[in-house]
């Protein structure tokens, strides 16, 4: 996805949660300068074709693991990193801002899988602390603000729908889908809104892709698209 057709959704995000765009600069900046000196990924070194099980970390995933370990390929939001690994299906890339569980970044990059480090707001100083610690060889360096290549912008704003926009840009064939809760009751009224974006961003991912996620199914009728 080109920059130009994102900024709209990501001016509407900015508007919406009162988010100022100069601090998404800062850490975007940050991680290019915390990586500057190595060869991090790209997005066309990623391997991410046939079936995409995009894996959410809601509290669906341990009944949807047969999901992932049918897909060609998958891509795990966050903490679902630790459920897949746990019960044994691989992971062939993590989407992250080091939020929750960064050792489980180390871990994957030192073995050579992928993990998306994302940029935004309010991790700058997560990124200076813990990006060091990774192999940059195995970190695909993102943001939501301009890209600052290495730095890249696939598309996305949480690390649940980043990852869908990620798959997508990687050339998946399908995108199929686990561990997504939209109406998760036991998160907070910040988070709840992201969940409520997260669902208006698969709407749209899918029309472009011109593919219908079972996710959304009897939910596309009060979702509105975010441009």
């Amino acid at each position: 996805m080109l920059y130009e057709e994102w900024k709209p959704v990501y001016e509407a995000i900015l508007a919406d949660f009162g988010y100022d765009a100069a601090d998404d600069e800062r850490a975007r900046d940050a991680l290019y300068e915390t990586l500057e000196g190595t060869e991090p990924l790209g997005v066309e070194d990623l391997d991410l074709g046939g079936t995409v099980a995009v894996c959410g970390a809601g509290p669906s995933l341990p009944g949807d693991l047969a999901v992932a370990r049918r897909a060609d390929s998958v891509v795990a939001a966050s903490t679902a990193a630790d459920v897949l690994r746990e019960a044994g299906v691989a992971v062939d890339c993590m989407v992250t801002d080091l939020d929750k569980n960064p050792d489980s970044a180390r871990e994957l990059t030192a073995a050579g899988t992928p993990v998306a480090v994302h940029a935004h707001g309010d991790n700058v100083a997560g990124i200076r602390r813990l990006v060091p610690d990774l192999d940059a060889a195995a970190v695909l360096p993102t943001t939501q603000t301009e890209p600052r290549p290495p730095v890249v912008n696939p598309g996305g704003f949480t690390d649940g729908d980043r990852a869908a926009f990620l798959a997508d840009a990687s050339g998946a064939d399908r995108l199929v889908f686990a561990g997504w809760d939209f109406d998760d009751p036991t998160v907070g009224a910040e988070k709840s809104r992201k969940l409520r974006w997260a669902e208006r961003l698969l709407y749209w991912l899918e029309r472009r892709r011109n593919e219908r996620f079972d996710v959304l199914d009897g939910r596309r009728d009060r979702i509105e698209l975010p441009i």
